[in-house]
């Protein structure tokens, strides 16, 4: 059974920062690229960012460019989120989905998906 767990999320000021984790299991883990998404009431599931397979490159939506880094450490089946300077308009549950890489942005480019973290960002 393929499971895909989140955790880090949280209550945090404007301007904190915060770092996101995913687990994955009952996969082989480094065989896939792993995309972050988030999710706002009342709005769609957005794309965040992405890491290839081996890690050697990424892929950030423009609003988080500069402030969010995607990394994976394959040998603990981990992927990771950190985000710095973080906005009210990042509230949203975030997720992470095991997939494509040549479909990085794509939420139909995601095989596998987690149930998500909560981050709320207050001003």
């Amino acid at each position: 059974q393929v499971q895909l767990v989140e955790s880090g999320g949280g209550l945090v000021q404007a301007g904190d920062s915060l770092k996101l984790s995913c687990v994955g299991s009952g996969l082989t883990f480094s065989n896939y690229a792993v995309g972050w998404f988030r999710q706002a009431p009342g709005k769609e599931r957005e794309f965040v960012a992405a890491i290839s397979w081996g890690g050697s490159a990424t892929h950030y939506a423009d609003s988080v460019k500069g402030r969010f880094t995607v990394s994976r450490d394959n040998a603990k089946k981990n992927v990771y989120l950190e985000m710095n300077s973080l906005k009210p308009d990042d509230t949203a549950v975030y997720r992470c989905a095991a997939g494509s890489w040549a479909r990085k942005s794509e939420v139909s480019g995601y095989t596998y998906w987690g149930q998500g973290t909560q981050v709320t960002v207050s001003s």
